[in-house]
């Protein structure tokens, strides 16, 4: 006998899909999920186990990545300001601009169009 106010969900329909996140949702969840994988990332780069003389020879740029575990942040301003171009408002501005002026040419091709059916 179940409590009152509880169903039992009927096993022919399967379970029951998740929530899909909001935008806002989505945004902050990555920026957490973002911010513990570095502090992660950064615990391990410090413990006995990590062979820090094997990574630096390996990589790129090794002041950075000493700066990085030291608790410097993971991106450049340079790469910040790239990526705020290339995905942040700025770029919403441009491909509306890119949709509307689309728009204005499927205005003109229509009016063709139409003045060709006229005459």
């Amino acid at each position: 006998v179940l409590p009152p106010g509880r169903r039992v969900q009927n096993s022919k329909l399967g379970p029951t899909p998740p929530r899909l996140l909001t935008e806002e949702e989505y945004r902050l969840q990555g920026e957490v999920e973002t911010r513990r994988a570095l502090a992660e990332l950064r615990s391990f780069c410090q413990s006995p186990e990590f062979s820090a003389w094997s990574t630096v020879s390996r990589i790129q740029s090794p002041k950075r990545f000493a700066d990085f575990v030291g608790g410097a942040s993971h991106v450049t301003s340079d790469e910040v300001f790239v990526h705020e171009r290339e995905f942040g408002l700025e770029s919403l501005f441009i491909d509306e601009e890119l949709f509307w002026e689309d728009d204005d040419d499927d205005d003109e091709e229509e009016e063709n169009v139409n003045n060709s059916f006229a005459g």
